[in-house]
């Protein structure tokens, strides 16, 4: 039996409808083992007719027939889909709560769950006595967190802070694109914003929290997302924060809440680390799947 590579390459027959290219490439994708295969193949099906996937779910675009250069586009797709690919990666987009993100090498995809932490430090802010409350997003990579609270917090200032120059080319373009006057981009670490020290209501992350030496069981993600945005050092993970749970303290003012996402096993460890270090009302929080995602903390 030939292996994938020596495979003939996937086509789709000329003058296809809608319909059944999405049925062709669902199945497809199914055999090479791709969970998501009716999704994405709807996705893959919609970004080549330049539709929303809703568009092809309601059954609206079931006639309409591929050009050959959009038939070309789908069974690109659907090989380096095939190779587990990120869908993101090959439509330029991920969508997150209110927002469309550029995204793709170079940067992490971000996920559905993250936006859990993205309302409990919206929450946060809305509930801050502060008349123009500043947010700051560690490790912000496409700008997910950062451009949610800029563009959902009225009267909030933001600072995405992205150490890693490959990934801040994404933040940088999507913070240009959806352009809110209230968030800025900051290549570098936490300490680039020494003059915020005192003043920060909310601190938020998503920062890396995998285990040194702990091999993902996504090929998406072991494949295609950067290192430097998974692994957060040390046999546990935590390292990073270790290193910067200090600094975020100086940066709070006083009763600033830190939200930090971490892992479904960490929140023991997490908590202990932040009350040694002197935080207060340290809180683990269970997102909408029952796990523990979310820790929160006082200064």
């Amino acid at each position: 039996m030939n292996s994938r590579s020596e495979r003939p390459p996937f086509l789709v027959p000329a003058n296809s409808t809608a319909q059944a290219v999405v049925t062709t490439v669902s199945e497809e994708l199914a055999r090479a083992g791709i969970p998501t295969s009716v999704g994405d193949a709807e996705i893959i099906v919609a970004h080549a007719l330049g539709l929303l996937r809703s568009d092809v779910q309601s059954g609206g675009a079931d006639q309409t027939v591929l050009s050959t250069k959009q038939l070309a586009t789908v069974a690109d797709f659907v090989e380096r889909r095939k190779n587990r690919e990120p869908l993101q990666h090959l439509t330029g987009k991920s969508l997150f709560r209110q927002l469309e993100l550029a995204v793709g090498p170079g940067v992490f995809v971000p996920r559905r769950e993250t936006e859990f932490v993205t309302q409990l430090a919206i929450d946060a802010l809305r509930a801050s006595n502060s008349a123009a409350p500043i947010a700051v997003d560690l490790g912000t990579g496409a700008g997910a967190i950062a451009l949610s609270i800029a563009t959902e917090v009225p009267g909030v200032t933001v600072y995405g802070v992205e150490i890693s120059p490959e990934a801040f080319e994404w933040t940088r373009r999507n913070f240009e694109t959806i352009a809110p006057l209230n968030a800025h981009a900051v290549l570098g670490g936490i300490d680039v914003l020494p003059e915020l020290d005192g003043t920060v209501d909310v601190v938020v992350g998503n920062l890396p929290f995998m285990p040194d030496g702990v091999e993902s069981v996504t090929p998406e993600v072991r494949l295609f997302d950067p290192q430097v945005a998974l692994f957060g050092g040390g046999s546990d993970g935590l390292d990073l924060l270790r290193a910067e749970s200090s600094r975020v303290l100086r940066l709070l003012r006083p009763d600033g809440t830190l939200a930090i996402e971490h892992g479904v096993s960490q929140s023991v460890p997490v908590a202990e680390l932040l009350t040694r270090d002197g935080w207060r009302s340290v809180t683990s929080h269970r997102d909408p799947r029952g796990r523990d995602r979310v820790t929160t903390a006082r200064r």
